[in-house]
């Protein structure tokens, strides 16, 4: 029974697995080309074929650590990846090895690759990784904040409201939290970060990390924010300290009558329920329903 599906899968032209060649994930550095490994450069150098994010990125890094490309250089970016996964598993099953990377650190960690995975693995092809530099743990392990559990969250959806949502939804998240952002949305991000987490929460932003200005600024949430009100540019990394262990207060109705307290101290509303969310540990969302349930007289 056993040979029969196997001359059925040759017969089929799905090739042999024992002759495909191998997916190749590898890390290249986030700037500085010295932290590129050995197992990097000798598969710049072997490979059949390589998918770079950008192909005049990957030919500069070959020129930087002394590599004479001889693999065909193809471009594998967000846009491009569906179009790619045909191809590359037809190069596989020649026996091609196929070596994936990004601009900087690690494929497929807000990066392309992922759909090239997965359509390998179903295709019974081997996909391999050559470890090396990550944004996200240079960023972690830098900031001084618990490393002892995280959690990766990438980049913020662009969309303001969409941006709000998702953060109310880490509201009370006891993990550290690593983020990337753009240079051109980070202000409006930390804005948004300090109205749900608090201006005080701890955090840090790596910015251009190994690069010639490198810089980690580590403070609170305000600070952070008035750093970054002044202009920032380069890669961005921003890790933020969880949450604090705290007992949820489970009665709307007290969330409620805090809000009209502060409301009554002259507080907008507004800010009145973002610090009651952040005092009790739900999201704000939650206790702006209730707050509504209870002027309508809902129960």
């Amino acid at each position: 029974m056993g040979a029969d599906r196997t001359d059925q899968h040759r017969q089929s032209g799905a090739g042999d697995p024992a002759e495909f060649g191998r997916l190749i994930l590898a890390a290249t550095p986030l700037g500085n080309p010295g932290d590129a490994s050995i197992r990097l450069r000798d598969a710049l150098a072997g490979a059949g074929l390589i998918a770079a994010e950008d192909t005049r990125r990957a030919r500069r890094l070959a020129s930087d650590l002394g590599v004479e490309l001889t693999a065909r250089v193809i471009s594998l970016h967000d846009s491009a990846e569906a179009g790619r996964v045909e191809g590359l598993l037809s190069s596989l099953r020649q026996g091609i090895d196929v070596l994936v990377i990004s601009d900087a650190g690690m494929p497929l960690v807000s990066d392309p690759g992922y759909r090239v995975v997965r359509a390998c693995l179903d295709a019974g092809i081997e996909v391999a990784v050559l470890p090396g530099p990550s944004a996200v743990l240079a960023a972690l392990v830098v900031s001084g904040l618990a490393v002892d559990r995280f959690c990766f969250e990438g980049f913020l959806p662009r969309k303001p409201g969409d941006r709000r949502r998702h953060l109310q939804s880490l509201a009370t998240e006891q993990r550290t939290m690593v983020f990337f952002e753009s240079p051109h949305r980070i202000s409006a991000a930390l804005a948004d970060m300090v109205e749900v987490f608090g201006p005080d929460r701890p955090a840090v932003l790596a910015r251009e990390l190994t690069k010639t200005h490198e810089e980690v600024i580590r403070g609170d949430l305000a600070h952070l924010c008035e750093r970054a009100d002044a202009g920032l540019r380069g890669e961005i990394t921003v890790v933020i300290a969880g949450g604090e262990d705290r007992a949820v207060a489970s009665d709307p109705g007290e969330w409620v009558a805090r809000v009209e307290a502060a409301e009554a101290a002259g507080v907008d509303r507004r800010a009145a329920i973002g610090e009651v969310a952040r005092e009790v540990g739900v999201p704000r969302r939650e206790v702006y329903d209730a707050v509504v349930a209870a002027r309508r007289g809902l129960p």
